[in-house]
Formats: C-alpha cells, sequence, structure tokens
C-alpha cells in the first residue's frame, strides 16, 4: 500500500467468500487470512499465495500466530483450530466452553490474540467473555506427541 497516495499495492482475490481476519507471522514476512471457507497463507511483499488451510468446517472469525509458528483460528460455532504454521498441520482443536448460564448458541469465538509470552491465548467470545487459555504443563510426549509426520501438502502453482 502507498499510504501517502492512499493506493493498494495489489488486491489478492483468492478467497471466495469474505474476509473475515488477517494476522501477520511476527518473524516471517507473511500473513494468513481467513474467510467462512478456509484459511489462506500469503507472501509478502507482493501477497503471492503459498496454501490453503482446510478443515476448520465453521465459519472462521479470527487468526492469530505466536512466534513459535502455532497458528490459531476461531470460529462462529466456538471451535478453535490450532496450526502447524509451516506445513498447515492441523495438530489440535478445541471447543470454548459457554460460559454458565449462557445459551449453547453463545459458543463463537469472535476474536484471538498470544500474550507477549505466546504461550497463553486470549480470546473474546459470543458469551460475553474473556477467556485466557493457558499452554499444558502436565502435557507429556505420549499424552502429546511432538514427532508428528503432517501429510505433505502439494502446493498449487498460481
Amino acid at each position: 500500500m502507498d499510504l501517502a497516495a492512499g493506493k493498494s499495492r495489489a488486491t489478492l482475490t483468492n478467497h471466495k467468500k469474505s474476509v473475515r481476519s488477517i494476522t501477520s507471522h511476527p518473524s516471517l514476512y507473511m500473513f494468513a487470512s481467513a474467510s467462512p471457507d478456509n484459511i489462506k497463507q500469503w507472501k509478502c511483499p507482493e501477497g503471492k499465495f503459498i496454501q490453503n488451510l482446510s478443515g476448520h468446517n465453521a465459519i472462521v472469525n479470527c487468526l492469530a500466530v505466536n512466534g513459535e509458528g502455532v497458528l490459531v483460528s476461531g470460529a462462529d460455532n466456538g471451535s478453535m483450530h490450532l496450526w502447524d504454521w509451516r506445513t498447515g498441520y492441523n495438530f489440535q482443536r478445541l471447543q470454548a466452553p459457554v460460559q454458565p448460564g449462557s445459551m449453547d448458541s453463545e459458543a463463537g469465538v469472535f476474536s484471538v490474540t498470544f500474550d507477549v509470552s505466546g504461550s497463553r491465548m486470549i480470546t473474546t467470545e459470543a458469551d460475553k467473555t474473556i477467556k485466557v487459555y493457558k499452554q499444558d504443563d502436565t502435557a507429556t510426549e505420549e499424552t502429546h506427541p511432538i514427532n508428528w509426520r503432517p501429510d505433505i501438502i502439494k502446493r498449487r502453482k498460481y
């Protein structure tokens, strides 16, 4: 974007539905965008398409990424998916608990961010709450394997 002239540098039209969120990687010259149908990764400065992250199967409202390359997506139905930035592998799925006294329809996640440590997620949700999710300090290699082998993602040339 040329801020002085008020003109955009590029217009990216790869999404088939409205774009609801965007996040930039804290150390890579890349960003991700979310729409109701999928998440896309891009490379700066020209906005070169890198890959789709598919499988959230809900209307994705928000994205955040930490310095360790964990991308989180939050959706209208309260689901949150954690992705490996580099491979696009969806390694964990969470369901936001609804505040007691709220209806199940109030399970949506509207925004998400990581704190400065990168180990806690903070969300704003449809049940009128802000929730802080903390990394599980009791996790072991048996309960949370780290030597997973993601499927090779074939990238299409555009």
